[in-house]
Formats: C-alpha cells, structure tokens, sequence
C-alpha cells in the first residue's frame, strides 16, 4: 500500500451525468483518480461500474458536467494526443482474425504514427520491451486466435503498454479467466504499478480487489459510496452497504490485506 497523503490524478471526472441515451447511470458524479495508485473500481452488478471508467477513456461523453484530463475537456482534445496520455483494455476485446501476437502488440504504437513519422527502430524496440514485460516474447509469431485466454489477456496489456502512457484503464480485466489466469494478470498489473504507472481497474472479486489495489472507489446505483484504502474501506459495515452482503472482515493470511467472510447461509432444519 502506498503511504502518504493521495496526489491528485490528470484524470478527474466533475459533477457529470453519465450514461447511455436518455438513461442516466450516473448524475452529478465527481471522481478525481490519484496519481501513482492502482485503483479499482467495484460494487455490485449494473451499478456503473464500467459505465464510469468508459467515461475516464472518452468512449461516453457526459450529457453534464465534465470529465478532464491534465485539467481540460477530454473531448476537446485530439484522440492521439488523448492515446498518447492513457491506454484502455476494453471488456472482451476482439483480435481481427488471423492477426499475429506481434501484429497485435504493434498496433499500439499507432497514437505515434503520422504521415511524417512510420515505423522506426523506436517502435521496433518498444513493442519488443512490451512483449517481454508481459513474458508473451515467444508468442509473437503465434496467431492471437491460438492463444489461451490468459495469454490473449496479456497479449492485449501488451499492446495497451506498446503505446507507453502514464495511465493505464482496464475494463474487467479477469473476467472469464480461471483463477490461475486471473492471479496472472493481476500480478502483472501489480508490477505495472510498482513500474510507476498509474492504473484504474474495475473487478468484481473484493477479495482481489483489497489484495491488489492501492485504492478502491466503491460504487452503489450510480453513485459513489466509499473510496480510499482497501484497509480503511473494506468493512464489515460497508460491505453490507454496497454489496448487501453480511460478512466478517478477517486479514488474508498471504498479504495481510482485508479478506472478506461472508456470512454462513442459514439452514432450514427438518
């Protein structure tokens, strides 16, 4: 867990409305994402979870307020100067068909391309650094359609570090992986972090999430409910609160993080 007071984040969501057509997720929401941290985004189903952090990736523009990177208008900025500032792993991302692991990883280097600037030797090296960072260097040859899901996951974090920005958004990225998987890509995230990347990732798993993050932001029907350190966060009473689950708070015997009990179902005797 970091220590000290939070630093204010580039990327800050204020007073916004939130949603998709006329049906509003989210109204008058305001969230400042600190720098340095790994936040997690959770609560329960349909709570806005992913509706927000398709706002922080400019793929929903707020009918009110405002969502700001380095203090203006996410949406008045140019989409590669906004790529070159964060990169995004959507929910169940699709390869095209055919596509190569190295193919995919290059793709990420498309926010530094331009008529006057092609492929270089720069981007040659940085999509190598990205494979090997995410330990899919013998793959590259592979086609993605091949691969595990874990792998394809890591393929995908691969081309997502190819484009080199300081903030870095996951959508959901464990679902639909075992739990092998699932620890796989969060050790990676976590390593991304201590790398001095800033994260923001929404899971469904309070467990994971109080094991990994460095920051929670806990959501209920579109609002914010509670947000700070998993140690200061994950409570019995708050637990309750979001998830309407009864539990016990004991520490993980592994990290010394919150470990969510739930309580015991009672049984009907006969």
């Amino acid at each position: 867990m970091t220590a000290g007071p939070l630093v204010a984040g580039p990327l800050e969501v204020r007073d916004a409305t939130i949603g998709y057509g006329r049906v509003a997720i989210s109204e008058g929401l305001s969230v400042n994402i600190p720098e340095g941290e790994f936040t997690v985004i959770l609560g329960p189903n349909a709570c806005g979870k992913s509706t927000l952090l398709k706002a922080l990736a400019r793929m929903l523009k707020p009918s009110a307020g405002s969502v700001l990177l380095d203090g203006k208008d996410i949406h008045s900025q140019p989409t590669r100067a906004v790529a070159r500032r964060l990169g995004l792993l959507p929910q169940s991302p699709i390869a095209p068909d055919g596509i190569t692991v190295a193919d995919l990883v290059a793709r990420g280097r498309y926010p530094h391309q331009g008529i006057l600037k092609q492929w270089s030797a720069e981007d040659e090296r940085v999509v190598a650094e990205a494979m090997a960072a995410t330990d899919i260097s013998e793959l590259a040859s592979r086609g993605v359609d091949e691969l595990s899901g874990g792998q394809r996951q890591r393929v995908w974090i691969a081309m997502v570090l190819a484009q080199q920005t300081p903030l870095l958004l996951l959508d959901e990225p464990t679902t639909f992986l075992d739990i092998t998987h699932q620890i796989e890509v969060l050790d990676l995230c976590a390593k991304l972090h201590h790398e001095g990347r800033t994260l923001v990732a929404v899971l469904h798993d309070l467990n994971q999430a109080a094991r990994y993050a460095t920051h929670l932001i806990a959501m209920r029907a579109g609002e914010v409910v509670a947000e700070g350190a998993p140690a200061d966060i994950v409570t019995a009473e708050t637990v309750k609160q979001v998830f309407d689950l009864p539990c016990r708070i004991i520490d993980d015997p592994e990290s010394g993080t919150p470990l969510v009990i739930p309580s015991a179902r009672a049984r009907d005797l006969v």
